[in-house]
């Protein structure tokens, strides 16, 4: 087995390139009808009824005068506000402090722990530190040059205004009974998803990049482990985690690496063993109740980083008869190839942006169920339509339901992305006459 050992190292080695590249892609800022959902993650199963609709979180004083109505359960806000990135890692009602690594023009590089916000219920800070508030779990920078720099008491406001011809919700910080507006959250699109123009930048280790470096730590542990018994009890039998993760290994080996890529899987197989363990272990880590409900592999940010190595692997190993087959088109009619060339340029681009859109819309919509399903127990316990005990067994087993399916979608994600990459890597290596005998 001294093959399987070999290719698992490699696949740590490709799991720490990876790691490398989704940590810096931070998840951008949902605004969906108007309201900022850029929240601090908890667990989908222990969230009380909250409002995320127009509210002040009052940190000592008035709110600038903010008022504060009782709102219904809002399921939409909750449901986002879970599945969101954030600068602080929840663990059920414990919120833990993650490095921010903030940059402005204007100040420079600041760097330091976000419980220097002074994190309060949902990840909303209660301070100000260097002209940067935590909103929801979101770092946001107060958009005035005149905020104090230094740690000043201050409480978030959100209000329905009118922008750019639609109703948003426009969150400013109070302080002094004053409100200074905030700047959107530092987004890596340049406003292009709707997150607008940012004044700063966020590189900070936030609850996504967490996870991702605790489940490598966690595959790390496993591989490093399994290839030592293979080295230290070479040709006897596989036991404990050798006997569970070799079938799934020499599953995805001799089910999609040799069917797809011939005599040149070993080549591409630490990268196929990678994608596929490391999506598969965030997947199931995001599912574990009471531990930060993390959604890695449902941020567009991350999809869109795995889908760019698969891009550049598949064209940069892409043959001669791959790439005539793209521009040139031997053997057919100068009039089709002006039709046909642009569309297989075309689908280039579509392959990778469906490998994103696949797996970040099966693992989001998954967790926003859940959420959905949780939260309409508090809904309805507020007398709108029944009390909550009418629905909580109902809605409780709904939960379990879609948390079983959710458990089975973790594993059809991870081999559905590893599958159709090796599919794309073949084509674009498949021999000529191979090739001929397919068609």
């Amino acid at each position: 087995m001294s093959q399987f050992k070999n290719l698992i190292i490699l696949s740590l080695i490709g799991l720490s390139f990876f790691l490398g590249n989704a940590a810096f892609a931070q998840g951008h800022d949902h605004n969906h009808a108007g309201h900022d959902h850029s929240h601090a993650g908890h667990d989908h199963s222990s969230h009380a009824g909250h409002d995320h609709s127009a509210h002040a979180h009052d940190a000592g004083h008035g709110g600038c005068g903010a008022k504060h109505d009782k709102e219904f359960f809002n399921p939409g806000g909750t449901a986002f506000h879970h599945i969101s990135d954030a600068n602080v890692y929840s663990i059920g009602p414990v919120n833990i402090p993650l490095p921010c690594i903030l940059y402005a023009p204007e100040s420079g590089v600041d760097v330091f722990l976000s419980s220097k916000f002074h994190i309060g219920h949902h990840g909303t800070g209660h301070s100000a530190y260097k002209g940067y508030v935590l909103d929801e779990g979101r770092v946001k920078r107060v958009d005035d040059q005149s905020f104090p720099k230094t740690a000043v008491p201050v409480s978030i406001l959100h209000e329905k205004e009118m922008v750019d011809g639609k109703k948003k919700s426009v969150a400013y910080a109070c302080y002094q009974d004053k409100k200074f507006k905030l700047a959107a959250p530092s987004t890596a699109d340049g406003g292009v998803f709707g997150g607008g123009i940012t004044s700063f930048y966020d590189f900070s280790i936030t609850k996504n990049v967490m996870s991702m470096f605790l489940v490598f730590a966690f595959l790390a542990w496993l591989f490093i482990g399994i290839a030592k018994k293979y080295r230290n009890n070479p040709g006897e039998a596989p036991s404990g985690l050798q006997g569970l993760m070799e079938p799934v290994f020499l599953f995805i080996q001799d089910e999609v690496a040799k069917p797809f890529l011939g005599d040149k899987y070993e080549k591409f197989n630490p990268l196929l063993m990678c994608l596929f363990f490391f999506i598969l272990g965030l997947n199931l880590f995001g599912q574990i109740p009471f531990f930060g409900g993390s959604n890695v592999t449902g941020n567009l940010a991350f999809t869109a980083v795995l889908a760019i190595i698969v891009f550049i692997v598949t064209n940069i190993n892409g043959n001669k008869h791959y790439w005539e087959h793209i521009l040139w088109m031997p053997g057919v009619p100068a009039w089709v190839k002006t039709i046909l060339t642009p569309v297989e340029i075309l689908g280039m681009f579509i392959k990778p942006l469906t490998l994103m859109l696949r797996l970040f819309a099966n693992i989001t919509a998954g967790h926003m169920v859940m959420v959905i399903f949780v939260g309409l127990i508090f809904l309805f316990g507020q007398g709108q339509t029944a009390p909550s005990m009418g629905t909580a067994v109902g809605s409780t087993l709904l939960t379990i339901f879609m948390m079983a399916i959710e458990l089975l979608v973790a594993f059809i994600q991870a081999f559905v992305f590893t599958i159709l990459t090796a599919s794309y890597i073949g084509a674009a290596i498949e021999d000529h006459g191979h090739a001929a005998e397919h068609h």
